[in-house]
């Protein structure tokens, strides 16, 4: 199974980015999918995750600016990133549960950066 993870770029403040991330390989049905992000220098921090149930959560700092959504039939995630701050500058992470693995896997990751 592997992930891909792209739509990052080069984005003024203000601004707006789609990421996206596709399941490829041996996959069946992925509970939960999520976003992470890692700053230069810092830990790597949940911005989003979506539940195969419907259910979403967000980090505070990004509520109301950003959006997780999921197209189960093609095993994609996507985030959906508006009003973008210099502070989401980092390089963001997918994530998907597998269930039938148990095991999380991640993509390789895909820059943001928010110039000011």
């Amino acid at each position: 199974v592997q992930l891909q993870a792209s739509g990052g770029g080069l984005v003024q403040a203000g601004g707006s980015l789609r990421l996206s991330c596709r399941a490829s390989g041996s996959v069946s049905s992925f509970n939960e999918m999520s976003w992470y992000r890692q700053a230069p220098g810092k830990q790597r921090d949940l911005v989003a995750y979506s539940t195969s149930g419907g259910s979403t959560t967000y980090a505070d700092s990004v509520k109301g600016r950003f959006t997780i959504s999921r197209d189960d039939a093609k095993n994609t995630v996507y985030l959906q990133m508006n009003s973008l701050k210099p502070e989401d500058t980092a390089v963001y992470y997918c994530r998907m549960y597998l269930t039938r693995d148990r095991f999380y896997y991640w993509g390789q990751g895909t820059l943001v950066t928010v110039s000011s």
